[in-house]
């Protein structure tokens, strides 16, 4: 039982993180299909991600006020029906509707699972059990891509959304027979001047940055839509100061551990979160592969996640929070920056070494990120810390596409021969940059913080004690 729900929830995460990223290779053949083109069906795409951002917010107030086991079911059939809906659709209007509804599902999955899986496991057991959610979260973004184009070159598009239905059904009713039951504490009036501040504010930086990244739309669209976002965030900021009960607490920014996970944990996502999008295009332009041979190299990553979860919970143990986030942070970004060093012939042993490398410590990283979230922060306080880990976490990626595809258009503006393996290495050093500073939050975090997660002071007291209790017995007569 104590594996069981962590691994429930991961297969529901894992089919939303998959199924974010599983069309980009499939949108030429549904866009044939529909009677569109594929750059207005990358609408579908940013559809699905201000969705997400739209409604990521209620989700703890939703879980106060129906229980989150209830809405995490509920968020999954959304998501199924979403999904049978975009199977369906016969036009670019009814795809696009369609992905938003899966957006909607989407939004509550992702820290609703986080949620439950907090209010299941002891707190001493949260390290493990995160180890077991983060996977999904890695792995589906690296599979979905080969997936896809597996799916649509030998199958049809269609099943690329089918294949979630079974998926989804088994999850509804293993979390209806397996996850715990939690009370519902009752949740405040739900406060909609902050609702839609924060969801303005959300999606139209997520909306903004999405259309600078893969401009489906002019450019110009995408940068006032971000203006209006950043003008809504500060407007929520003063807003939520005021509130009695905020959809999202800023005050939670005052625990240290909470603090450090959440503007760390961005800044390393800015960073990391370009290199999905940088690595596969690397491949196949500067090194000629195809798009499955790509996908396939990339896959290794998800080794090294795996391998991650079988010692996290060891390793946090005995380095602490703020020791652990530290040096996995800068290796990871050394890794990330180790990309740019590539060429058309390294050795694939040795590109696959540093992929495998890559994915356990960004793997331990976002593990330990995950729990710090929750270290510090009271059982009431959980559906609030959830909801804005998560708000934040949408966001920081966005930044890292768009900042990775910014970084490229100019690259190519500066040159007439297209893009070349140099323009890569110039994009992977700056986001690596980017995720290194993810160590200075955690630099002015205490050594104490989470301790009561980590175990990392509780192990220290228990070696000192034991030494006290041999030196006692040496000096009894």
């Amino acid at each position: 039982m104590q594996r069981t729900v962590p691994l429930i929830l991961a297969v529901a995460l894992f089919m939303e993180n998959m199924d974010s990223t599983v069309i980009s290779t499939s949108l030429p053949a549904i866009a044939a299909d529909i009677g569109t083109s594929a750059i207005a069906l990358k609408l579908a795409l940013t559809s699905y991600l201000v969705a997400l951002a739209v409604f990521i917010p209620i989700s703890g107030w939703m879980a106060d006020r129906f229980g989150a086991k209830h809405v995490f079911r509920a968020a999954i059939a959304v998501f199924v029906l979403g999904s049978i809906a975009c199977a369906i659709s016969g036009s670019l209007l009814a795809f696009v509707a369609s992905r938003t509804l899966q957006g909607i599902g989407g939004a509550m999955m992702t820290p609703l699972a986080r949620l439950v899986l907090v209010r299941a496991t002891p707190r001493d057991d949260l390290v493990g059990a995160m180890a077991w959610l983060t996977v999904p979260g890695l792995i589906g973004p690296l599979v979905g891509p080969p997936i896809g184009g597996f799916i649509t070159t030998y199958f049809t598009w269609h099943w690329i959304f089918l294949i979630n239905v079974p998926i989804g059904l088994a999850g509804i009713w293993l979390a209806g027979h397996f996850l715990p039951n939690v009370e519902v504490s009752g949740a405040p009036p739900l406060d909609v001047r902050g609702f839609l501040l924060s969801g303005i504010a959300a999606s139209g930086v997520v909306f903004g940055l999405s259309v600078i990244s893969l401009p489906a739309l002019p450019p110009s669209i995408g940068a006032v839509t971000l203006a209006a976002g950043l003008v809504a965030a500060l407007l929520y900021a003063r807003h939520a100061a005021r509130a009695r009960f905020p959809i999202l607490d800023l005050r939670l920014f005052k625990s240290a551990g909470f603090r450090s996970a959440v503007l760390g944990g961005s800044l390393f996502r800015v960073g990391n979160g370009a290199v999905p999008f940088l690595l596969p295009l690397m491949l196949q332009l500067g090194f000629g592969m195809t798009p499955f041979q790509s996908g396939m190299l990339t896959f290794a990553t998800a080794f090294g996640a795996i391998g991650m979860k079988f010692i996290a919970k060891t390793v946090l143990r005995l380095g602490g929070f703020r020791n652990v986030l530290i040096c996995s942070g800068l290796m990871a970004s050394l890794i990330v920056a180790a990309n740019g060093s590539f060429t058309a012939q390294a050795p694939v042993p040795v590109i696959l070494a540093v992929l495998v490398a890559a994915g356990f410590l960004r793997s331990l990283f976002f593990t330990a990120t995950n729990a710090l979230v929750f270290a510090d922060i009271d059982d009431r306080q959980a559906s609030q810390a959830a909801a804005i880990a998560a708000v934040f976490q949408q966001i920081s990626v966005a930044v890292g596409v768009a900042i990775g595809g910014g970084i490229l258009e100019i690259e190519a503006h500066l040159q007439t021969g297209g893009l070349s393996v140099d323009d890569f290495s110039s994009a992977f050093f700056i986001v690596a940059a980017i995720a290194a500073s993810s160590a200075v939050p955690f630099l002015l975090m205490s050594g104490e913080v989470g301790r009561t997660v980590s175990g990392h002071r509780r192990a220290g007291l228990q070696e000192e004690s034991g030494a006290e209790v041999k030196i006692s017995r040496a000096h009894d007569p």
